[in-house]
């Protein structure tokens, strides 16, 4: 198919995720007809101290895990490389994950199938009926500092034993001349890909005026109504909800909000 007719065609599209997370997002843009610019809003960065290798030892022995994100299932293998499998059987601790990209990582890492919720955020996971009569319980939560914290005080609120293993932790990335020139250059139609308030909040403290103008123009392609409700507040006019945040997800959302707008 010639570029001119690929469905992004025209459209430049920003992926926000972490320094070396971008090159599926922008791959896939790219096949459809985008120009892809990475503005990494966060950096991962392992913790392999020894409190923290006795955390995740607790939060494996309990009678359900919790895993946040693909990055807690990679930064908690390069503490144990060899992840003690659970599926609820004979038992073994449940595992549960938050999102099929996470219950995916857990998977390649050995340590068995995973429990999943039908959103990719912290209430539809709450919402579980395996999370709903938890006191008394002792539920290990492998994940990174920060965020919203509403998993962690919810569980606590019913009553669980929380064994928390904090694995890594989220930093601001740093955008340099060369993030700030590329996207300047790149098509005026532009779709930041949000996934991560905290990384859109980074983005938004780093760009010159002009780039975050630019930015705020475009649309916010968000994983939950929660995301699009906060990339309004940020300044973001128009939001489209995607079923995931995986890139095929986010991108086919773009796709369906681009195609309406030709038709209008």
């Amino acid at each position: 198919m010639p570029p001119s007719v690929l469905p992004l065609s025209k459209w430049c599209v920003v992926s926000l995720r972490p320094v070396g997370q971008h090159a599926r997002l922008l791959r896939a843009a790219q096949a459809l007809g985008a120009c892809g610019v990475p503005l990494p809003g966060l950096r991962l960065a392992a913790r392999e101290d020894t409190p923290t290798r006795h955390a995740l030892d607790s939060a494996l022995t309990a009678d359900s895990v919790i895993f946040t994100s693909p990055a807690a299932v990679r930064y908690a293998r390069r503490l144990l490389p060899q992840l003690p499998t659970g599926d609820g059987s004979q038992g073994s601790p449940r595992r549960f994950a938050l999102g099929a990209a996470t219950a995916a990582a857990l998977l390649r890492a050995g340590g068995g199938r995973a429990i999943i919720p039908p959103r990719t955020d912290s209430e539809a996971l709450l919402a579980l009926p395996e999370l709903g009569e938890v006191r008394g319980r002792r539920i290990g939560l492998v994940t990174a500092p920060g965020g919203r914290g509403l998993l962690a005080a919810a569980l606590r609120e019913r009553g669980a034993a929380l064994c928390v293993a904090e694995v890594y932790e989220r930093r601001p990335a740093r955008l340099g001349l060369a993030h700030v020139r590329r996207f300047m250059a790149a098509p005026d139609q532009g779709a930041a890909c949000v996934t991560s308030a905290e990384a859109l909040d980074n983005v938004l403290a780093m760009l010159p005026d002009a780039a975050r103008t630019k930015l705020l123009r475009g649309v916010a392609v968000v994983s939950s109504a929660r995301l699009a409700a906060f990339a309004r507040t940020r300044g973001f006019a128009t939001t489209v909800l995607a079923s995931a945040p995986a890139p095929r997800d986010m991108l086919a959302a773009l796709v369906e909000h681009v195609s309406a707008q030709r038709i209008r």
